[in-house]
């Protein structure tokens, strides 16, 4: 899953590939700099609405056209929950209070970290964003088949840390 670099950042050498720490990463042979990659750090939010789940339609891809959580990458300088907040505001219209961490989910050979919060609604009303084609409730016990590989052990962490009077929206 490495994407390509070619030129060092620093002296604008050609990079080549060498093992360091047990790992084949980019270098530089001209100043020695090590290019490292990152993560990419997402996240998603489950808001319960009257009595339901909120989802939205996804309207771009990986997977457009499927319901999923509000979700969405963080930007630099972000916190994460600054950006779940965010990112329910412009998939739904909903303002939100992020109430608690549901988890942290990763595997091997994907760049991404999802971090996954439970929210209360504060105000807004329910609507599509940009790149949502719909937003819409569904009863927690009847839900839509979920795109991403996470999504279900997601559902059954947040049930089980879950407080049903709490969720009144």
């Amino acid at each position: 899953m490495r994407a390509e670099i070619n030129y060092c950042q620093r002296c604008g050498g050609e990079m080549v590939d060498r093992t360091i720490e047990r790992k084949t990463r980019r270098s530089c042979p001209a100043c020695g700099f090590i290019a490292f990659q990152d993560p990419k750090v997402a996240a998603a939010v489950l808001v319960v609405l009257d009595g339901g789940l909120v989802l939205v339609k996804r309207g771009v891809e990986p997977e457009r056209g499927r319901w999923a959580f509000p979700s969405g990458f963080v930007d630099r300088g972000e916190s994460v929950e600054d950006a779940a907040a965010r990112e329910v505001k412009e998939e739904t219209g909903l303002d939100v209070r992020i109430t608690g961490l549901v988890g942290i989910y990763s595997e091997t050979g994907s760049p991404v970290i999802l971090a996954a919060y439970s929210a209360e609604v504060t105000g807004g009303n329910l609507a599509p964003g940009h790149d949502a084609d719909e937003s819409a409730t569904f009863p927690i016990s009847d839900l839509p088949s979920l795109p991403f590989p996470h999504d279900n052990q997601i559902l059954q962490d947040w049930r089980a840390i879950r407080t049903p009077n709490v969720d009144s929206g």
